[in-house]
């Protein structure tokens, strides 16, 4: 097995002898925490700063070091930076070549810290510009169910428990339990900003440094709210990561669940909406096939992401403090999460505002399976019969309607007086799909009006937040 020297090495005095060959690929993480690099470089310009405001650095060291990692940055991003495995992560790689450019100053960067402190820095510096990312795709697809809800607020369909017909309830409402569980995902993402945006810049390796760094200045020009308190936990701590895969479990729960809606409501069976056709694809031996690929992939993409957290709480399960360099695993779950949701959220909030309704089949699915049977039962509750009794009266008119094939409302005023004489010639009323939801008119109702309020409010609060 060859090997490979550690004369090169920025951490290489100590060993005398060479890194395997095998064993410096396999530590290494380069391939894939490079998307670190403007969050490292951002990192280090401010470091470099705050140790020339400490006195650590002069102003020209601290001038030549801004200039030489705006030089890196300027190469990574034209594609002219080569990144080299023997030099493990990115930090090393762009300190590596901050030295080749501009001499000793170079080395003088990592003054009062070590990769542990930096790794968790550039971390927490990434996720919070992916987090911001998120919530904006977040608003965009409520902003399309708005659309859609308030398009389609009046438009019946049947709810439905246990997958089976319920109550009648309009889309409109439908699309707005869309809009409130991603409301909880808006929420859970800007609480976990919170606790991401705090450094650990400082803590060095685990304990500090003796050098006299000013933290907070350090925090003011990363735009962090506030500074770790514990340095050992500082270099340790993947609790943010974890929170934010938890959350980002739950959003993709709840695509997954209105991919599968879809996926549902566009077969033949159901045939409740079209989905536009540049989100579907055909079949390679049925012509007629429109396969609705997108609400599929996020339903199954939804079991990645809950991978990804049960590996990461794994990962830390076991770990003593402080860093372990089981830490360098966190990175590939992180980033498979951010960007499996990203476009995932990109896909539905592209995709939402140009579904199609077919309102007349959902109507008349509506109409099918005794949708109206609670509502004779209130019929009765008002008229001063007991609930319970309403129940078993309403019951067996259901058991009729079954073995004659018909509805409710389809049923004669002296058929439906047969099971109970309160009821009278106006139960027509509340037998219509119409009233049925109209009667709903409660707040977080399905009626109409109340659909329509709540569309009124929601939006307000979307203004509130572009303010």
């Amino acid at each position: 097995m060859s090997s490979t020297g550690n004369g090169d090495k920025l951490w290489g005095g100590r060993f005398a002898e060479a890194t395997d060959a095998f064993v410096e690929a396999f530590t290494a993480s380069v391939d894939f925490d490079q998307r670190l690099y403007r969050h490292d470089i951002e990192g280090s310009r401010a470091h470099a700063r705050m140790l020339a405001r400490v006195g650590v650095l002069t102003d020209d060291e601290c001038r030549r070091i801004q200039e030489g990692l705006d030089d890196i940055l300027a190469d990574i991003e034209r594609g002219d930076f080569a990144w080299l495995t023997e030099l493990e992560d990115v930090h090393m790689n762009i300190e590596a070549r901050l030295i080749e450019r501009i001499g000793d100053t170079g080395k003088k960067l990592h003054t009062g810290r070590s990769r542990n402190d930096q790794v968790a820095t550039d971390i927490r510096l990434y996720l919070r510009e992916a987090i911001d990312a998120l919530i904006l795709e977040i608003r965009r697809l409520q902003a399309g169910l708005l659309d859609l809800a308030e398009r389609e607020a009046d438009t019946i369909m049947p709810g439905f428990t246990h997958l089976q017909t319920a109550q009648p309830v309009t889309f409109g409402h439908h699309m707005m339990a869309w809009f409130e569980m991603l409301e909880r995902d808006h929420a859970r993402l800007q609480d976990c900003r919170r606790r991401v945006n705090v450094l650990p810049l400082g803590a060095a390796a685990l304990a500090g440094t003796s050098y006299p760094l000013d933290r907070r200045y350090t925090a003011q020009l990363l735009g962090f709210d506030d500074v770790t308190d514990n340095s050992l936990d500082s270099v340790s701590d993947r609790d943010f990561a974890i929170e934010f895969c938890a959350a980002g479990a739950l959003i993709m729960t709840h695509l997954s669940r209105f991919s599968e809606e879809l996926i549902l409501w566009a077969s033949a069976q159901f045939g409740f909406v079209d989905l536009p056709d540049r989100f579907c694809t055909g079949s390679s031996i049925m012509p007629q096939k429109k396969n609705p690929d997108v609400p599929e992939l996020v339903r199954g993409k939804t079991g990645r992401v809950n991978g990804n957290l049960v590996a990461l709480l794994t990962l830390m399960k076991g770990q003593p403090l402080a860093y372990n360099k089981d830490n360098q695993e966190d990175k590939e779950p992180l980033f498979d999460t951010v960007d499996t949701l990203a476009g995932s959220l990109r896909a539905f909030a592209d995709m939402v505002p140009h579904i199609q309704v077919r309102a007349e089949t959902m109507r008349e699915a509506a109409s099918r399976g005794f949708a109206t049977a609670t509502d004779l039962a209130d019929y009765l509750v008002r008229r001063g019969m007991p609930f319970r009794d309403a129940h078993e009266v309403v019951g067996k008119a259901v058991r009729h309607g079954v073995e004659t094939g018909r509805d409710l409302g389809e049923m004669r005023l002296e058929e439906l007086q047969g099971f109970s004489k309160m009821i009278e010639a106006d139960v027509f009323d509340v037998l219509t799909l119409e009233g049925s939801v109209a009667a709903r008119n409660v707040h977080g109702g399905t009626a109409p009006e109340q659909v329509l309020a709540r569309i009124r409010a929601a939006r307000a609060e979307l203004d509130k937040g572009k303010g």
